[in-house]
């Protein structure tokens, strides 16, 4: 039986059939050294004396590497040797699910993580999501390769420690110490204390993170305070445009290109700020920790060195003949406006 056969793939599929993988071995050969017999003797006893400290190389100390996930992607990419990280995910070539800058992600194949594929690359270890189909898992096992698999970090601290497991399983060590380094001191630098401003984070679809999250982390690191989390929305919540214009944050901090995101009565606000936030920042931890930590710091500063301005009445009544929204839906709903024509 063949071994795409034991992974459960048809006999003869292309790619596999091409690149069957090698199995575990070691091979000694003799080469002939043209070296007189006294220097022989001496290079033999400098070799058996353990003085030389040469570090392990090979597949059981520096393995190669695919990773199908965008987060592990990102990871890797910063832990690896060159060459080591055959390939990543093909969300990280698409920059509307990636959180690796694409100059970065163009250095490296992509995959769209099917067996076939996988096999073509000859990896020692395969990275995935949790969300890892198991049948696929199975496959990649039958046919010698390590998988390893890896969950949605909630925290920093989670963050760190996925960190570390995948420098340890790429036998760089020392790399995901200079990444977790980097990463904790950025927290560190973005810490803030005193006035919390109340922000909104609005993602793609008007969903908002819940409190056990890691953007949840960094917006209070930050100095933050969550207006979803104070209004009792958990992950995944669902915020209508009508509700924001009737109970606004100080600042509504929007991630994603819909419609509703950018309307422009959000603008016109009285007290609110309107920023933007790039999506990629919330997918993943590891190495997009540092840049949204400093994103987040520096909206914080900027909203307390420079609080939106409210406009005049001559103003509001020009902004409600643009935009009528902001009054019907201002004090919270209780009342509507009726205006006339």
């Amino acid at each position: 039986m063949g071994r795409w056969q034991a992974a459960g793939l048809p006999e003869g599929a292309p790619l596999v059939a091409q690149h069957v993988r090698r199995a575990p071995s070691t091979v000694l050969r003799t080469v002939p050294l043209p070296v007189p017999g006294r220097s022989l003797v001496a290079a033999l006893a400098l070799l058996l004396s353990g003085c030389v400290d040469v570090e392990p190389v090979g597949p059981a100390h520096h393995p190669t590497i695919v990773s199908l996930n965008p987060c592990t992607d990102a990871i890797l990419a910063e832990v690896t040797a060159p060459g080591q990280l055959l390939a990543i995910s093909h969300y990280s070539h698409d920059p509307r699910a990636s959180s690796m800058p694409p100059a970065q992600a163009r250095r490296y194949a992509a995959t769209g993580g099917t067996v076939e594929e996988v096999l073509a690359l000859d990896p020692d270890v395969v990275v995935a999501g949790t969300f890892l189909d198991p049948a696929t898992a199975q496959a990649f096992r039958r046919l010698g390769i390590r998988v390893e698999t890896v969950g949605i970090a909630a925290t920093v601290a989670g963050s760190t420690a996925q960190v570390r497991r995948l420098a340890g399983v790429s036998g760089n060590r020392s790399g995901g110490e200079a990444l977790v380094a980097r990463i904790e001191r950025s927290v560190a630098a973005t810490e803030r204390d005193g006035p919390r401003p109340e922000v909104l984070v609005w993602q793609e679809g008007g969903l908002v993170p819940g409190p056990d999250t890691l953007v949840a982390e960094l917006l209070a690191n930050s100095g933050f305070a969550s207006h979803s989390a104070a209004r009792g929305l958990g992950q995944g919540a669902y915020v209508p445009l009508e509700r924001v214009l009737a109970d606004p944050p100080q600042i509504v901090l929007v991630a994603g290109g819909d419609r509703m995101l950018h309307h422009p009565v959000l603008q016109d606000l009285p007290g609110v700020r309107y920023e933007k936030l790039e999506p990629s920042l919330l997918f993943c931890g590891g190495p997009t920790i540092p840049r949204l930590a400093g994103r987040l710091a520096a909206l914080r500063d900027q909203a307390l060195r420079a609080p939106p301005p409210t406009p005049s009445s001559e103003e509001e009544g020009a902004s409600a003949q643009r935009n009528p929204l902001p009054l019907l839906f201002r004090g919270g709903g209780r009342g509507v406006v009726e205006t006339t024509q």
